[in-house]
């Protein structure tokens, strides 16, 4: 099964539009979202094409296909413009191998900053802006960066559970990041 991962759209229409070709393109079967959806936030400019309205609509025609995590900038607010359930710290999503998906924004928890994890589990967050695909010891590191508001000088993406495959990719196609899960 394919997964695919967005965070940080930070209500940037433009962006939602390139995740979501994205997300067709992949094949992939679902589409989480880890995150600072709709608010662009007090600390953030606002994004090219900031429309937190169309934003909603144009993922409520995916609501249920969407699983999704609350972000830093997200409100009981943008809760009631979503179709979805997104105001949840974390989720957990099982995989097939037995392995599990923690998923969180990355402000609560984090690669440095989580509950127990068993060996081979992968803690997926957001919230730097900063693609991530590493194996940390007995566990996953994995961060997709942001589709909207990217950092460090590096461009938008989006992340790719393929397989054991994760991967970072720029909406170029270029990879960023990536990892086999063992």
């Amino acid at each position: 099964m394919k997964l695919f991962f967005a965070s940080d759209i930070h209500g940037s229409f433009i962006a939602a539009q390139k995740a979501i070709a994205a997300f067709e393109q992949s094949g992939a079967k679902y589409l989480i979202l880890l995150g600072d959806i709709l608010n662009h936030g007090p600390r953030n400019a606002l994004p090219e094409g900031y429309d937190p309205i169309k934003v909603a609509e144009l993922l409520n025609q995916y609501a249920d296909r969407i699983t999704a995590v609350r972000g830093n900038c997200d409100s009981d607010v943008d809760q009631m413009l979503l179709d979805f359930p997104m105001m949840a710290d974390y989720n957990v999503v099982m995989l097939a191998d037995g392995r599990r998906l923690f998923l969180t924004h990355g402000h609560i928890y984090n690669a440095d900053k989580h509950p127990q994890l068993m060996t081979g589990d992968v803690i997926v967050s957001g919230h730097t802006h900063i693609p991530v695909a590493e194996h940390k010891g007995d566990y996953y590191a994995f961060n997709p960066g942001s589709v909207a508001i990217p950092r460090n000088g590096l461009p938008a993406s989006y992340g790719l559970l393929d397989g054991n495959a994760l991967a970072v990719i720029s909406f170029d196609g270029e990879v960023l990041a990536q990892t086999m899960l063992s």
